[in-house]
Parts: C-alpha cells; structure tokens; sequence
C-alpha cells in the first residue's frame, strides 16, 4: 500500500484536493478533522481546559479564544501539540492500520504541518498543493476571524511554499479553477496507480 503526504500551507486548496482524492475511491485521513474530533472528546476537554483555562465554553473548544492565546505564546502552542499530536498520530496509525486490513492499495494523509513535523518519513510519496500567494492571502482573508496577524502567524511556522515544491513528488496548482485542480489529482492518482 502506498501512503501519500498531502500538504500546503494555508489556503492553497489542502482541502480541495483531498476532497477530489475521497470522490476517487482514495481514503483520505485528515489530520484536522482528527484534531476537531479529539476536541469533542471529554477527557481532552478537561485537559485543554486545565492547560488553557476559559477556553472551553458549553462544552466545545473555542478556537478562537484558543487560537489568540496561542499566537502570543509559542510555548502555550507547543504544549498543546505535546497534547494533540501523539493523538493525532494514533489515530493516523488506526487509519493506515485498517486500509491495509481492507486492501486499500493508496491512502492520502492530509497533514498541514508534514514537513514541519518531520512527518516525511512517514510517507512513500508527497503531494504538495501550492498557489501563487496573492490568490492563498486572498482566500485565507475570507475566512471567519482571521486578520493579517494571525495569518502572518500562521505563515510564520509553515515552511515556505517553495520549500514544500522542491520536497515534493508532485505538485497540485490550485491557482486555475477547479476542474484544472481535479484534473491534476486524477492525473497523480493514475500515476501512483502504475507505478
């Protein structure tokens, strides 16, 4: 089974991408979704609220209180991690596990920080899904409370886009319209099939 790397900075179009790999047949675990299901869980809550107190509100992690207190502290960032990726990565483990149980001979590992998180050795290949940075600024600056200091923050601890394209084994341009995206994942989708 081959396990592919999905990964781009903010905005460029991760999740785009991952959808046309799902509407493949393609199982796709997403790191995020991961992230927001370990939120709901009780005994995370509990300790996210004791590490962050006030963060949790009617039983849910407000990511925005969260996501301010984290970017003025980056060792408040970092123990968060401590906390969330050994459970990302379970369940990473859980899901290529069972594809494998299953005959699945591809799996796409939709991880925003794969790079940063020398997740790399983790992956036989690496898709990395870039676009020109007036278009990512654009579409980051539509999102729901987001402001150029957290998108500079953001930016900040993500290796740079052109430091992804050079790691990678193929590249998705998200710059053009969609069925140009979708045609790029279907065409990577067939290659890994071949080879």
């Amino acid at each position: 089974m081959k396990i592919i790397g999905l990964t781009g900075s903010i905005a460029m179009g991760k999740s785009t991408a991952a959808d046309f790999f799902k509407q493949a047949g393609i199982s796709v675990f997403s790191a995020d979704e991961t992230v927001h299901q370990l939120y709901k869980s009780k005994p995370i809550l509990s300790l996210i609220e004791h590490t962050f107190p006030g963060v949790v509100e009617n039983g849910k992690v407000n990511r925005l209180k969260l996501s301010k207190i984290l970017i003025n502290d980056s060792e408040k960032l970092q123990t968060l991690e401590e906390i969330i990726h050994p459970l990302v990565q379970e369940k990473e483990k859980e899901f290529i596990d069972t594809a494998r149980q299953q005959g699945k001979k591809i799996v796409v590992l939709d991880i925003p920080l794969l790079f940063e998180k020398k997740g790399e050795k983790r992956v036989d290949s690496i898709i990395v899904v870039s676009a020109p940075l007036a278009i990512q600024k654009e579409r980051t600056m539509t999102r729901p409370d987001m402001n150029e200091k957290k998108f500079s923050f953001i930016n900040a601890k993500q290796m740079p886009d052109e430091k992804k394209r050079e790691r990678a084994d193929f590249i998705i341009n998200t710059g053009k319209d969609l069925e140009n995206t979708h045609q790029q994942v279907f065409s990577i989708i067939e290659n890994l099939l071949k080879n």
